[in-house]
């Protein structure tokens, strides 16, 4: 890749979006295009068309996305399915019709069957059921990778897929009614721990399993996979390592210095029993993660982005 080349990243402001650009540039790419969304509405055909006419980005990142946690997908259905098969039609389509030298399109692992073999291989999308509470959201994702995927057998595109596990990090989203189960846990801990609450509830039964990664690592994942592969197959992104809600709950108490009583709420959705991508694929490509989990949160929890999110502390209830 030129270091001159036009990368457009799409969704920049968002958690991984924001990561691209902090690794593209620190890698010495500064030809980068962005736009809020309130520039460009990625949901409207024509001013996608325009905006890809003006630009003419060489390079696409598709990382623009509605996303939330398990309450959001939940409650908003159909905006989860719409938003995001707009979304990506209509930038991948532009990127078509436009001749962009390769698009990286952004996935997410919702798109397996909920009861999938563990670890998840790539092989097994579109082998069984779906979590039936983010399905219009992993429907969405699924469209987009067979887009790419469809771009790519009937035009020759370099379209490549990435699916990445469950990310926390700069940026993250910290409200407690659409953030994913790591940074609602880590707000809820710190508050519980500054206003010295007697428990912290926390939802489901405590037993599913989750893999998380570092939006740093998934950035240089995708960097990665930008310079180094074309292959039609999508691509986990993830640690190979996975952990249950409880050792994660009691993690986040520890690093926190919460001291008090974790409760489990059984009245609410677990999700997927367990979710854990094989990752050999992306090792035999070259890549392995660098951030552990602990080391990860750590970071976090020391970070002025960490401060500046979850400022000024919410009343418990």
């Amino acid at each position: 890749m030129d270091y001159n080349a036009k990368i457009y990243v799409a969704g920049h402001r968002g958690m991984v979006g924001a990561a691209l650009v902090r690794r593209l540039r620190r890698a010495g790419f500064n030809n980068l295009v962005v736009r809020t969304s309130a520039e460009l509405d990625l949901r409207n055909q024509a001013a996608v068309a325009d905006f890809f006419a003006d630009e003419q980005p060489e390079y696409v990142l598709l990382a623009a996305a509605r996303v939330g946690g398990i309450h959001a997908n939940n409650t908003f259905r159909a905006d989860f399915l719409y938003d995001n098969l707009m979304i990506q039609s209509n930038v991948v389509q532009q990127s078509h019709v436009h001749g962009v030298r390769k698009l990286l399109f952004l996935g997410s692992s919702c798109i397996y069957p909920r009861l999938a073999p563990q670890p998840i291989r790539e092989e097994h999308l579109l082998t069984g059921p779906l979590e039936p509470t983010n399905e219009p959201y992993a429907i969405a994702k699924i469209a987009g990778l067979k887009l790419c995927e469809a771009y790519r057998s009937q035009h020759g595109s370099n379209f490549i897929t990435v699916m990445p596990t469950n990310l926390y990090g700069p940026g993250d989203n910290y409200n407690l009614e659409t953030s994913h189960v790591l940074p609602a846990l880590l707000r809820k801990f710190s508050e519980a721990a500054a206003q010295a609450a007697p428990a912290v509830t926390v939802w489901g039964t405590g037993t599913p399993r989750r893999e998380f990664l570092h939006v740093d690592d998934l950035a240089d994942a995708c960097l990665h996979l930008l310079r180094h592969y074309d292959g039609a197959q999508p691509v986990n992104v993830g640690t190979g390592k996975d952990i249950t809600i409880q050792e994660l709950a009691d993690l986040v108490a520890e690093l926190t210095g919460y001291p008090g009583e974790v409760v489990f709420d059984f009245a609410r959705p677990d999700g997927t029993p367990r979710k854990l991508l094989d990752v050999s694929r992306l090792h035999g490509l070259g890549w392995h993660h660098r951030i552990g989990l602990r080391e990860g949160l750590q970071q976090v929890l020391t970070s002025a982005d960490w401060l500046h999110a979850t400022q000024p502390v919410a009343a418990l209830h």
